[in-house]
């Protein structure tokens, strides 16, 4: 043995071969964490002390290769200055570098994700050779970073400029395929012979055949790019790259910048380039808010897991209401594997739900995401039905009925007398309280609600509402079963309008005050828009459906009078009483047509303005700033009451929410992080300011402590 760490082992083979082995202790995948490096750096030192080895290979004892950096030691390291962070990753990256100025030919194995961190140390290597089915990449601008171990040095020098800023801008990964293709890696063969050919390669390298010093010094040398092919390359891609982030995602053109800057540098002074343009964005809000949703994601995940032990099998499910909705959650259950049941009343409600789910898969078809074949079995898991005869086995119900307390009530009482005891009846109601639709049901234990977000193949949460007498395995159970579905469930407490629809009535309530105090709502639209909403909230309105959006406003008026009743009356309720619902019958703030491809494409009509003069204020042109603290701030009240009441566990569970849910900026890190990012001091002064405008902008007693004693919500 030539070296043993805790995270690293280095052996010498046959024929004066080494084998460098990746395997982190205690973890179920490698990653770089300080250990690994400080092993790395051990464990090459030690090679260099070894005149026998002749060559070296890398490998990995885990199933995948190394997964990239470990992020939860990010908020540590970024708590440091730019100079103290750019000098750390220098230093880290002498460690790279020693690895690829090893005094022999260097073959990397790649046996399965080799991502950021991992693609890195892959690159270090002469050659490398990729199992068939492994994948490598650079996400970090997924967490608002570039690449920060030589990423933007090695990879345009391997795989030429264009194709490297394509890879680090757009943080895909990318199979076997595609990296042999591109260069990236030198041969591609199946598992189980990886290791063989690896030997087989650093061989060839010793023996000459493989000229592994040509190989090394192309990627520690100038990128082969005269000066106008240099400005070309980078700055056509830098106006791309501008168009595409918006302004909003820093780290792609920062990536571009730092290759460009570096295109005519060799090895050392590029990584200096590097390094400091990781630095700056290290230190940016957008990559604070993004590592901190990677850390968030990864909560949500460890708490659903901790559900698995109380969890009941689903070997069978059911669907009430067979619309696209019902339709929807079918074709989910069905194609993750869980055969379901889909009930209506009429065949026109069976043949609605059906057709919803036929779109889908063959969708997925066209698109080569399936096979045909897989099609089919998905769609023989679906089976309609006008009765209950055969609901005797099912193990959960989702109850996806018009959205009507009677109605709901109803139906519910109705499925529980045709199921097994042990059933789990789950409502997909969106706003109507879980107590209140549980005085339906006999065994209340066995109730909950499953709130889907509409499209529902799309939308990736799921609420779970936990009733007064929701059992802890009935939402056991039913976190599983989302999960299963490839949702994220998010488990909150009952309420009028749960969590999202709660947060998201105090926004539409701060666009209400706008245009009644003369906003152009077109205007505020581009406003949030450009603050990094999908979409801005008339436009929601619409797409959600204005009738929809004035049944929720009811609810929620009803629940939290003392907030969210206006004085005056809303420009919703007049569209409502004209019929104008939206994008659903083509008329709501905006008009709808459909564009070429059949999609329905938004016009601005001047007769709604004149429908909705009555309820409209003279005319006024608001300041940017204005429009956001006027519809954020309401949402951002909302949010604090819910986690101080307990309608959500954590912070990081409600800002999750609003990201999968309503589509938060997630550069922006959600709600709370938001009111970090700005300061709750200042926040507190903001809200403040507009106070006497509604109860939607005065803040809690506890906001206020929480500001003077310099608190916030994520430390």
């Amino acid at each position: 043995m030539i070296y043993q760490g805790k995270a690293i082992t280095v052996k010498l083979l046959e024929d004066g071969i080494a084998e460098l082995n990746f395997d982190l202790q205690g973890e179920s995948v490698n990653k770089f964490n300080r250990l690994t490096l400080e092993d790395l750096d051990a464990a090459v030192q030690a090679l260099r002390g070894k005149s026998d080895v002749k060559g070296l290979i890398v490998t990995s004892a885990k199933s995948s290769f190394i997964v990239g950096a470990d992020i939860t030691e990010f908020d540590e390291l970024f708590a440091n200055d730019e100079e103290t962070l750019a000098a750390g990753f220098l230093k880290s990256n002498g460690i790279f570098n020693s690895v690829e100025d090893l005094p022999f030919p260097t073959v990397t194995a790649i046996n399965g994700i080799a991502l950021g961190g991992g693609f890195e140390m892959c690159l270090t290597t002469d050659f490398r050779i990729m199992a068939e089915k492994a994948k490598v990449g650079f996400p970090e601008v997924k967490l608002g970073l570039i690449p920060g171990f030589g990423g933007t040095v090695r990879l345009p020098r391997v795989i030429g400029a264009d194709n490297a800023i394509e890879w680090i801008c757009m943080g895909s990964d990318h199979k076997a395929a595609k990296a042999l293709k591109f260069g990236a890696v030198n041969a591609v063969v199946a598992a189980e012979s990886l290791r063989a050919s690896a030997i087989k390669m650093v061989k060839a390298a010793i023996a000459g055949d493989l000229d592994w010093q040509a190989a090394r010094l192309e990627k520690t040398s100038k990128l082969k790019l005269d000066v106008l092919e240099v400005m070309m390359t980078f700055e056509t891609a830098k106006g791309f790259v501008a168009g595409q982030t918006k302004g909003q995602y820093p780290a792609p053109l920062e990536a571009v910048k730092v290759m460009q800057k570096s295109a005519n540098e060799g090895r050392e002074k590029a990584l200096l380039n590097e390094a400091k343009g990781f630095a700056k964005l290290a230190k940016t809000t957008v990559s604070q808010a993004m590592v901190g949703l990677f850390n968030n994601d990864q909560l949500l995940k460890k708490k659903a897991k901790e559900y698995d032990a109380k969890a009941s099998p689903i070997k069978q499910a059911a669907v009430l209401g067979a619309g696209i909705m019902g339709g929807g959650i079918a074709y989910i259950s069905a194609l993750k594997g869980t055969p379901i049941l889909m009930k209506d009343i009429a065949e026109a409600g069976i043949e609605l739900g059906l057709n919803e789910a036929n779109k889908l898969l063959a969708r997925s078809v066209d698109k080569k995401r399936m096979k045909p074949l897989a099609m089919g079995e998905a769609l023989n898991r679906i089976r309609p039905t006008l009765s209950y005869a055969e609901f005797g086995d099912v193990d959960i119900v989702v109850e996806a009925v018009v959205e009507n307390p009677k109605v709901k009530a109803m139906v519910l009482a109705e499925v529980e007398d045709n199921v097994k005891e042990t059933a789990i009846i789950a409502s997909n109601t969106s706003t109507i309280s879980i107590d209140l639709l549980a005085k339906s049901v006999k065994r209340p234990e066995n109730f909950l609600g499953m709130h889907f977000f509409n499209p529902v193949h799309m939308m990736p949460l799921v609420e779970i509402i936990r009733g007064e007498k929701t059992s802890e395995e009935a939402v056991a159970t039913t976190v599983a079963y989302a999960k299963k579905m490839g949702k994220t469930p998010v488990v909150v407490n009952d309420c009028p309008g749960f969590l999202v629809n709660r947060v998201l009535f105090p926004y539409f309530g701060g666009f209400a005050g706008l245009i009644k105090d003369g906003a152009d709502f077109r205007k505020v639209d581009k406003v949030m828009e450009k603050f990094g909403f999908p979409m801005g909230p008339a436009y929601l309105m619409d797409v959600v459906g204005i009738d929809t959006c004035k049944h929720a406003n009811d609810v929620m008026v009803e629940g939290f009078p003392e907030r969210m009743k206006a004085d005056y009356k809303l420009a919703m309720e007049v569209l409502y009483e004209n019929e104008y619902y939206g994008q659903k019958n083509n008329k709501g703030f905006y008009t709808y047509v459909e564009d070429k491809k059949g999609r329905a494409k938004k016009v601005f009509d001047e007769s709604v303005l004149e429908m909705l003069a009555p309820v409209l204020g003279a005319a006024q042109d608001f300041e940017a700033d204005e429009i956001i603290a006027r519809c954020m701030i309401p949402m951002c009240n909302e949010v604090v009451r819910c986690l101080e009441e307990g309608i959500v566990d954590t912070a990081a569970e409600a800002d999750m929410a609003l990201i999968f849910g309503v589509g938060f900026p997630p550069f922006r890190g959600g709600a709370l992080r938001y009111i970090d990012t700005v300061g709750l001091a200042n926040f507190v002064a903001l809200a403040d300011k507009y106070k006497d405008i509604s109860p939607l902008y005065q803040v809690t007693d506890k906001m206020r402590e929480m500001a003077a004693n310099g608190e916030s919500y994520f430390g």
